[in-house]
């Protein structure tokens, strides 16, 4: 058993040194990436949105909450259905199949004339949202090489933030009713961009469909890779058993592990606090700088744009746990420094200068933190620690409990916000990202450089520590 493992490694690394041009690879990432892109205009969509309905009499105040937050009740529900349809359908035609609540909510908005109207559109976006965050990081890890799995599957949230920062760009320019108008275009052209890409092999290979499997591999590699001895590879590193049921992902320990890895990072990511601010960027900016509200909200888009794309290039040469480390560092002091802001300010202790640009300084660096690893890597690592034969029902599960810890995060926010003040919630988001640190350093192993049957082994107790 251990020379096979030993013989497939080896394999893999010769391999490796031959993969040639990714140019094939790259373009059927971003056609499935298109996916990542609307899951940011998503986001982005209510920041420059809500203080705009408030205006128009769409929605109340207290609405306005409401909305926000509503992206993530319908995540929720999003989430369990992305799992079931990858596993029972492909990845492939799951894709396809995600653009439809995206485009659907986003034409309701667009005509929408009361605040239910409002509601259902944003729970449908949020349906895709949540579809989005099973499905697209696991076709591109499934379909990316080892070499460039780090960095394409850092992408993902490349284009979720670029999403944000359209979002942002154009609601400086554009009232609610249009931007939605707006965002019906990329939603609709990532479902047809998904007839442009092949089904992953490894889904094809659990399905028994090794010409298929072999096709698909040919679609995704440079002509002079060696198709059919990665293809033997996959099937060697492979369990032939079939999906396994949630009791069993329970049981297991080679399943429940991993997944309560992922579970709890990704708790600890949006305890950070990050959708809060993401979806209230403008109503925060707007309490503390006024009319330079939605010029810094699109300076923290941009700035999110360049930290993410330093955050590809350093993922598969500085790891996963030192940049987790590192933006999680970078959020904590930032996060209590904007909670002391609010309290200094309070007291009229700050001249105009300073009460405006240190809580520009503070999201910036925040989002900086945020984009260099707790905002891509915990998506990856789910793609990448989760073993094969369950990932749809264990993805399902890690992102019901990102989607759920989100809701809470975002509809609570203004309460907690009326009960600690302002200074006291991003203390409390400041304390969440150092227990993130410390959950790192203690339980995730390093997975850069690792094949995804490297790691399933490692889980299994059939491999070493993949540090």
């Amino acid at each position: 058993m251990a020379d096979k493992q030993n013989a497939v490694v080896a394999g893999r690394i010769i391999q490796s040194k031959y993969e040639g041009s990714h140019k094939k690879l790259v373009f059927r990432c971003l056609c499935a990436l298109i996916g990542a892109f609307n899951f940011g205009i998503a986001i982005g969509y209510s920041s420059p949105s809500i203080p705009s309905m408030i205006k128009r009499g769409v929605l109340t105040q207290e609405e306005s909450s409401w909305f926000g937050s509503l992206l993530t009740i319908g995540a929720l529900l999003g989430a369990p259905l992305g799992g079931w349809l990858i596993e029972k359908v492909g990845r492939k035609l799951s894709m396809t199949f995600l653009s439809i609540p995206f485009t659907t909510g986003f034409l309701i908005i667009a005509l929408a004339t009361e605040s239910y109207q409002c509601y259902f559109g944003r729970l449908l976006t949020g349906l895709g949202s949540g579809m989005v965050t099973v499905c697209v990081p696991i076709y591109v890890a499934e379909i990316s090489t080892t070499s460039m799995r780090g960095v394409l599957g850092s992408c993902v949230q490349l284009f979720i933030t670029i999403g944000i920062a359209t979002a942002y760009i154009l609601g400086v320019f554009f009232e609610w009713r249009w931007l939605a108008h707006l965002c019906i275009i990329p939603c609709f052209l990532a479902g047809v961009l998904t007839f442009f890409i092949p089904e992953t092999p490894r889904w094809l290979l659990k399905k028994n469909r090794k010409t298929d499997a072999i096709l698909a591999l040919q679609a995704l590699r440079d002509p002079h890779t060696n198709v059919h001895e990665e293809c033997r590879e996959m099937e060697d590193g492979s369990d032939p058993e079939e999906n396994v049921s949630i009791m069993e992902i329970l049981q297991k320990k080679e399943f429940s592990y991993p997944l309560s890895l992922v579970v709890f990072i990704m708790i600890f990511q949006q305890l950070s606090g990050i959708n809060a601010v993401m979806f209230f960027t403008v109503s925060i900016f707007e309490s503390a700088v006024g009319d330079f509200a939605y010029t810094a909200t699109v300076i923290i888009g941009i700035v999110q744009i360049l930290a993410t794309l330093a955050a590809v290039y350093l993922m598969d040469k500085a790891g996963r746990r030192k940049l987790l480390h590192v933006g999680g560092l970078i959020m904590a002091t930032t996060l209590f420094l904007f909670g002391l802001y609010y309290k200094i300010s309070a007291k009229g202790w700050l001249n105009p200068f300073l009460n405006t640009w240190i809580p520009v300084f503070c999201l910036t660096f925040y989002i900086i933190g945020f984009s260099l690893g707790w905002g891509p890597i915990p998506m990856l690592i789910m793609s990448e620690i989760i073993p094969t034969r369950c990932k749809g029902a264990a993805g399902s599960v890690a992102i019901i409990a990102s989607w759920g810890s989100a809701f809470i995060v975002t509809s609570q926010f203004s309460a907690l916000q009326a009960v600690l003040g302002s200074s006291g919630i991003f203390y409390i988001f400041s304390a969440c990202c150092v227990c993130g640190i410390w959950f790192v350093a203690k339980y995730i192993p390093e997975t850069k450089g690792k094949s995804l049957e490297d790691i399933e082994m490692y889980f299994a107790g059939n491999s070493t520590h993949p540090i």
